[in-house]
């Protein structure tokens, strides 16, 4: 089940006005370039910004998500002809064999539960030609960051167009060991009608997810920094090896 925020309609459609700062994609540009990846798997494909940026660089592109509402609205957007669309999660994809799998942004994170995200791991690895690479971005849980998730630091007045002015911030609402529990509020409009959207994330150190790439398979090639988040995550970049070991 997908977050509010991406299946209900409205909060879609304000998705990326709410969130336009995509320059986080820089860096997942610039490694399908250095690996030379012609057809990529993105997970968790959102409004499809970054799909959408790949396919207009003339690059395969098949984007994939949980959430229709989200899809809909990349579905909609100009070059959404070019992407191939699937409504759904990595343990249920088509026969693939691609150079690159992506989970930008939160992804990898919000796959909160252990054996989901084991499935999302082996859905990718399947998808993946021998030699192709996994590579997502996870936050550092030794950095903390939640402790800054409040209203004080993250509220906001976004004018929309169609909507309004949109007001919205972030509560945290609990802290259980890796996983972090928070609420975004949107007031909309001059009427300020009240939407809602709870999110989890867990927080993976890197022996967590060194350990899970190991069990489905993967060679780890490199652990980055994030040009835009330098010290605050880690940037995984795991390979399907030509020779390929059972997992457990």
């Amino acid at each position: 089940m997908a977050d509010e925020e991406f299946e209900d309609p409205r909060l879609a459609a304000m998705y990326d006005a709410l969130d336009p700062d995509r320059g986080d994609l820089d860096a997942y540009t610039a490694v399908v370039r250095e690996f030379d990846a012609r057809r990529v798997l993105d997970i968790g494909c959102g409004t499809g910004v970054f799909a959408l940026r790949l396919a207009g660089l003339g690059i395969e592109v098949v984007a994939v998500d949980p959430a229709r509402a989200v899809l809909d609205v990349a579905r909609a957007k100009p070059g959404g002809e070019r992407v191939r669309w699937i409504a759904g999660d990595a343990t249920a994809l088509p026969a693939l064999r691609v150079d690159l799998v992506t989970m930008t942004a939160n992804v990898a994170q919000a796959i909160a539960d252990p054996r989901a995200w084991r499935e999302t791991l082996r859905g990718a690895h399947d998808a993946l030609r021998p030699g192709g690479r996994l590579v997502f971005e996870t936050r550092d849980p030794a950095r903390r960051a939640w402790e800054g998730w409040n209203r004080e630091a993250s509220h906001r007045v976004v004018d929309v167009p169609g909507t309004g002015p949109v007001e919205h911030w972030v509560d945290l609402l609990d802290v259980s060991g890796p996983l972090v529990t928070f609420r975004w509020t949107y007031l909309l409009g001059a009427r300020r009608e009240v939407l809602t959207s709870t999110s989890t994330l867990r927080f993976r150190g890197r022996e967590e997810i060194e350990a899970s790439l190991a069990a489905q398979g993967y060679a780890l090639d490199d652990v980055r920094d994030a040009p835009d988040r330098p010290g605050r995550e880690f940037v995984l970049v795991a390979r399907r090896p030509e020779a390929q070991p059972e997992p457990r």
